[in-house]
C-alpha cells in the first residue's frame, strides 16, 4: 500500500494540491516509454481521491487549521480499491 503526502496551505487548498500533483503524475506517465506500476498506481490514487472525497469538506476543515498557523497534510492510500485519507495537524 502506497501512501502519498498532500499538503495544502493558504494559496492551495487540497483540491488544488491534489489536482496538480495528478496532473504532474499523468504527465510523467506520458512521458515514459515503461511507466512503472507505483507511477500508475499513484495516479489512480490520486484520481479516486479527486473523484470520491468530499473536498469541501475536507478544505473546510483543513483551512481552520491553516489560519492558526499549523501545519496540515493529508495522507493518501489505496486499499482493495478503496481509496483512505487522513489529515494530520501540527
Amino acid at each position: 500500500m502506497r501512501q502519498i503526502e498532500l499538503v495544502p496551505d493558504l494559496s492551495s487548498c487540497i483540491e488544488t494540491v491534489a489536482r496538480r500533483e495528478h496532473e504532474r503524475v499523468a504527465q510523467e506517465l506520458l512521458s515514459t516509454e515503461a511507466p512503472s506500476e507505483e507511477l500508475m498506481d499513484k495516479a489512480e490514487t490520486l484520481r479516486l481521491f479527486l473523484e470520491t472525497a468530499d473536498l469541501r469538506k475536507l478544505r473546510s476543515e483543513s483551512e481552520k487549521h491553516l489560519l492558526e498557523g499549523r501545519k496540515v497534510t493529508f495522507v493518501v492510500s489505496l486499499r482493495d480499491g478503496i481509496v483512505q485519507y487522513d489529515m494530520q495537524v501540527f
